[in-house]
């Protein structure tokens, strides 16, 4: 098992929770973005950069994921694509995307996007939070436990 990171998106305090967890458990995390990453020295984290584009970092990611495999990420589309492929998509907030709820997150993505493109406003995503650091590192804490790590 490996963690994925759809870095370009994801907060710089769970990398530092997922930079910490790779060195501790000795647990690969490898992180994919359009830019270039600055990772601390350890054989245990690494960052893939791919070309700039409309879903390149998610392809890469769907391409390289494994059975089994942690993907942190806050994309509904690349989480339900991860769940395709065995892959166990977790967002930075903490919640595990599943199979019984992927559709109805998508449903309610495209509706959202649709109020949008008609000129309603949706507002955005709560600020990101010293609690959503917190239920990050706490499920994943329970998850790496579940694993033996």
């Amino acid at each position: 098992m490996q963690i994925w990171v759809d870095a370009d998106a994801c907060p710089s305090v769970i990398k530092d929770v997922l930079f910490r967890v790779a060195d501790r458990l000795e647990v690969q995390v490898t992180l994919v973005a359009n830019k270039l990453l600055r990772t601390p020295p350890s054989r245990f984290i690494k960052a893939i950069q791919v070309p700039a584009g409309f879903d390149v970092a998610d392809n890469e990611i769907v391409r390289l994921v494994q059975e089994g495999d942690l993907v942190i990420t806050g994309d509904i589309p690349l989480a339900a694509d991860v769940l395709e492929k065995g892959g166990l998509p977790l967002n930075p907030r903490g919640e595990f995307y599943t199979k019984d709820t992927i559709q109805q997150q998508l449903t309610m993505r495209t509706f959202m996007d649709e109020l949008r493109s008609s000129g309603v406003d949706t507002g955005g995503p709560a600020a990101f939070s010293q609690s959503d650091t917190r239920n990050f590192a706490n499920q994943l804490d329970r998850f790496l436990t579940r694993l033996g790590k």
